[in-house]
């Protein structure tokens, strides 16, 4: 399994593992692939760098990359307590309510923290600063196109950036913008994703724009892969199927429990994560937010700030009925824990054998 983008990153296969975990991202990159840290957590500065450093001491040399969460229009932002003052106390009550209903416990005491402020434009920015010192050979951005003063930086540095599209058009204009790899993510995928889906999607990625297109959404087997190439993309971008690798540090064995026995149809695509449409493991939580007595979701970044400390509860609980994990629809197929060097091995070596049983079919 081998394309133009190999020689492009210096890597074995057109794999790239989107991941939370740097210890995933780095076995991604040793098994040949090219791992790609997900950023968005790391509030502070100093823990994306020492999580970079460590990258950089367990990768063996082998290429990596970083993902990021920035629009490509800088919102105005105001401090955190700014951002407090505009959640209605509604909202907060409705949290609060469903959390006893559902028998979450409270946080320990001097446990918690700001949440997440990752999905904000200047803490973004800060993440491309650090990356930036570290030896990355990619730049992905979750919400399409990074501005275009970010890209021209990253292309001064001499690395290449990606940017997900969910649609054809939104394609067009990341090139537009100056961005080197567009990843077609359709409807299955996990977190943002747009409402077309990966078979349709990528086809139309690939002839509306002159480079290279990753196929994500639905993609964690070697069948998978090879469909995806057939579908003219130059290689894949996998996220959910690393969630249940034996790299992957979860927070507890509710939420590992949870996602090896969740079918296929056990997600659902909504706007109670961060704001915007991200599709979650369907669990009571979700369920108590599709109801007639919940409130509609703020927009980004209100909704993640709202419910920061409830996923940090929930992370805790033990009840895997409650637990809070955006993952794709390809999480029927995740039903054990196994090595990211398995996962990769078999997706390979089920790649060569569909690509052999289509070529017999070609007589």
């Amino acid at each position: 399994m081998r394309t133009n983008l190999c020689d492009t990153f210096g890597i074995e296969h057109p794999v790239f593992g989107f991941t939370p975990s740097e210890h995933v991202a780095a076995a991604i990159s040793r098994a040949g692939g090219l791992g790609v840290l997900g950023c968005v957590r790391f509030n502070d500065a100093e823990d994306l760098d020492r999580a970079l450093t460590w990258m950089d001491q367990n990768t063996d040399g082998k290429p990596y990359g970083v993902d990021i969460v920035m629009p490509a229009k800088v919102p105005t932002e105001g401090t955190q307590v700014d951002l407090d003052k505009l959640i209605p106390q509604g909202h907060r009550d409705f949290v609060d309510r469903t959390l006893l209903s559902l028998g979450v416990p409270p946080l320990p005491d001097g446990a918690g923290g700001e949440g997440v402020l990752g999905w904000l434009h200047s803490v973004a920015r800060s993440h491309v600063d650090v990356a930036l010192e570290h030896p990355v050979r990619l730049v992905a951005n979750a919400l399409g196109s990074p501005p275009v003063d970010v890209i021209e930086r990253v292309h001064a540095a001499g690395v290449p950036v990606a940017a997900l599209a969910g649609k054809a058009e939104h394609a067009r204009r990341h090139v537009e913008n100056g961005v080197d790899v567009v990843v077609a993510q359709g409807y299955e995928a996990g977190g943002h994703t747009g409402e077309v889906a990966t078979m349709v999607l990528v086809p139309e990625v690939v002839d509306a724009v002159d480079v290279p297109v990753l196929a994500a959404g639905g993609i964690g087997s070697g069948r998978q892969a090879a469909a995806a190439l057939a579908l003219g993309a130059s290689g894949v971008w996998m996220g959910s199927c690393w969630l249940t690798t034996a790299e992957y540090a979860l927070g507890n064995s509710s939420t590992q429990e949870a996602l090896l026995a969740a079918g296929s149809g056990d997600t659902v695509r909504t706007r109670i994560y961060t704001g915007k449409p991200a599709r979650l493991l369907r669990t009571r939580w979700t369920e108590a937010w599709a109801s007639a007595h919940a409130p509609d979701p703020l927009p980004m970044p209100l909704q993640n700030i709202l419910v920061s400390e409830a996923h940090q509860r929930i992370a805790r609980s033990s009840d895997p009925s409650v637990v809070s994990m955006p993952v794709g629809q390809v999480v029927g197929r995740m039903n054990e824990v196994r090595p990211v060097a398995e996962v990769i091995a078999d997706l390979l070596a089920e790649f060569e054998d569909t690509v052999k049983r289509l070529g017999e079919l070609a007589r």
